[in-house]
């Protein structure tokens, strides 16, 4: 059950994100990083939302685990 309400979190996120990406544009100002290498502040908002939603469901089907454990998991045992 705690995964399918990460994944609607996510998902949430993802999409308030997408549709007030000129508010949060204007609440966080330009980020120079993107502004030089990404094209624009805009893009990287939508990169994060990308991000949220595809974590997200990763997360929610379990192979966020798994390649967790195949990659930084073996030097935290």
């Amino acid at each position: 059950m705690d995964r399918f309400l990460v994944f609607i979190c996510g998902f949430a996120i993802a999409l308030l994100f997408l549709k007030y990406r000129a508010q949060v544009k204007d609440f966080i100002g330009s980020v120079q990083f993107a502004e030089d290498h990404l094209g624009g502040t805009t893009n990287l908002i939508i990169l994060i939302a990308f991000a949220s939603f595809i974590v997200a469901l990763m997360y929610s089907l379990g192979t966020l685990q798994s390649i967790l454990d195949g990659t930084i998991g073996r030097f935290f045992r």
